[in-house]
């Protein structure tokens, strides 16, 4: 396979070695299993031997059933980001997935691979040669046969044979890590409960820290988590996901490129969503659902002028259009429909009996990047604003089950209180 590449030096032949080493992804990733594994007519382990798929060569001693399952989670994940990247796979990966050593003669593999497997985890080496303008690679996977490991060291395969390259180590782990967990169309959050607790029992790891650090590859599965976070965020959320992609090819194409060039003007933006993400994500949760308003402005309800604004049930955040001062008292009315899972009835914005589906609020200082704490609202009444801000809006719901059927909006009208006619109850229609 060769590609078109800027020149390092005409008519020079040059070989570089590259490695990408893979560590446990979570304390939970030694103890998934894969869904052959079930099977007990097979043994763990057989005979090392060659199986393949359009793809994929796997020297490997996993039994039939479990290669089987390997072979196509590595095809529907490579299929996923070579959509993603823009550039289909033109070389077989080639891979050793070990179950047991014992089942292996030392010999089958480099030093570098036997010293991975040892330690049960994974290395991915890439031989680059340059010539010319152009280049070729090929890369040899060693990964120890847990459910993370071979997805995330394939990811790093096919970006050196595809690229030469594999992208500043914020990236490179980071992309490996979301190619581990992808599904098919589904952007929600999939990593392992391991990292959910590890990353909400742990002071967050600046965007600094991630992005110009010295750290190596292969250096623990906590340094990992921080890089797969920073990455599903920029990849997910649209306020950022159409700059990323095209940096990502840039990184990885040698162009100059880098993440303070791309995103230096939206840093404080950047940064509030990023420490909102580690606060509140869990399994499920959707960062193309629950990203922040930055373009709508907000204005103060001036005499009897009233701000009327739509809240969704399936957004996180909403902006109200309303700026509010702190000691003042505004009177609102939230007029419509909504509900917070398929199954449940359509409620106002009080809320079901226990509490999901009531409108919230909370004060968004801009000058500051900082969110207060929330407080209720519902269908009708007043509220004293306790600092100057924006006043955002939202349904009560879980934020990693936003995406289970929620559905229907509320139109919500703020008016200084006292000011001009009071704003109808919106509930005084059902009570007749």
């Amino acid at each position: 396979m060769t590609m078109r590449m800027n020149p390092v030096r005409r008519f020079a032949v040059i070989a570089g070695l590259m490695m990408c080493v893979a560590v446990a992804s979570s304390p939970d990733g030694m103890a998934q299993r894969t869904k052959a594994t079930d099977d007990q007519t097979q043994p763990a382990s057989v005979a090392p031997r060659d199986v393949r798929s359009r793809n994929f060569l796997l020297h490997t001693d996993l039994n039939d059933n479990d290669a089987q399952d390997l072979l196509e989670r590595l095809e529907t994940m490579l299929r996923l980001i070579s959509t993603y990247w823009g550039q289909p796979n033109r070389k077989t990966i080639e891979c050793y997935v070990v179950k047991d050593l014992k089942n292996w003669s030392p010999n089958a593999f480099e030093p570098v691979g036997l010293a991975s497997l040892q330690n049960k985890v994974g290395v991915t080496r890439t031989n680059v040669r340059v010539l010319g303008n152009q280049f070729d690679a090929n890369s040899i996977v060693y990964a120890y046969a847990n459910r993370g490991t071979p997805q995330h060291e394939a990811v790093h395969a096919y970006c050196g044979q595809t690229f030469g390259r594999t992208g500043p180590l914020w990236y490179s782990e980071g992309m490996a890590e979301m190619g581990n967990y992808w599904k098919e169309g589904d952007a929600s959050v999939n990593c392992s409960k391991g990292v959910v607790r590890y990353i909400h029992s742990s002071s967050p790891k600046t965007l600094n820290a991630i992005v110009n650090s010295d750290e190596v590859t292969g250096d623990s599965w906590q340094n990992y988590a921080w890089r797969w976070a920073l990455c599903h965020l920029l990849a997910n959320n649209p306020n950022y996901r159409q700059r990323f992609r095209p940096l990502g090819l840039a990184m990885l194409t040698g162009q100059r490129a880098s993440f303070n060039g791309t995103y230096g003007s939206m840093a404080e933006e950047i940064s509030f969503e990023y420490l909102f993400f580690l606060e509140h994500f869990d399994i499920g949760y959707r960062a193309d659902l629950v990203f922040w308003d930055w373009k709508t402005k907000s204005s103060e309800p001036r005499s009897s002028r009233k701000i009327t604004c739509s809240i969704q049930s399936k957004a996180g955040w909403q902006a109200s259009r309303c700026r509010v001062k702190a000691g003042t008292k505004y009177e609102y009315s939230a007029a419509g429909k909504w509900q917070v899972d398929e199954s449940a009835e359509l409620v106002d914005a009080d809320g079901a009996e226990d509490g999901n589906g009531r409108l919230l609020g909370a004060i968004f200082d801009r000058g500051e990047y900082k969110l207060g704490e929330p407080f209720e609202l519902g269908a009708y009444g007043t509220f004293t604003a306790e600092s100057d801000g924006d006043l955002v809006l939202r349904c009560r719901d879980d934020w990693h089950r936003i995406n289970d059927g929620n559905a229907g909006k509320m139109s919500v009208q703020i008016k200084l209180e006292g000011s001009g006619d009071p704003l109808p109850d919106p509930r005084d229609n059902v009570r007749g």
